[in-house]
C-alpha cells in the first residue's frame, strides 16, 4: 500500500512554490513528502512535554525534545 504524504512536508512544499501545491503531490507520498521513521515514544515524550507547558506555564523541556525530532519540513 502506498504511504500518504505527511501534510507538514507538503505544506513545505507548497510554501516553496508561491503557496500553490505543486501538481505532483496527490493521495501518494512522493521523495519530498513521504513519511520519515520516528521512535513514537520522542514524538509522546515531546507531546506530553508541550501540554505541560501549556497547563503548568512553566519550561517542561518542550523545545529541547522538539528539536529532538525530525525536521518535518526538510528542503530537498
Amino acid at each position: 500500500m502506498a504511504k500518504q504524504p505527511e501534510a507538514l512536508a507538503t505544506f513545505a512544499a507548497a510554501a516553496r512554490k508561491d503557496g500553490k501545491k505543486p501538481d505532483e503531490i496527490g493521495l501518494e507520498a512522493t521523495l519530498e513528502t513521504a513519511p520519515i521513521p520516528t521512535d513514537p515514544a520522542k514524538k509522546a515524550d515531546a507531546a506530553t512535554k508541550v501540554l505541560r507547558e501549556g497547563v503548568l506555564n512553566t519550561d517542561q523541556g518542550a523545545d529541547e525534545a522538539i528539536d529532538r525530532l525530525p525536521d518535518r519540513t526538510r528542503d530537498l
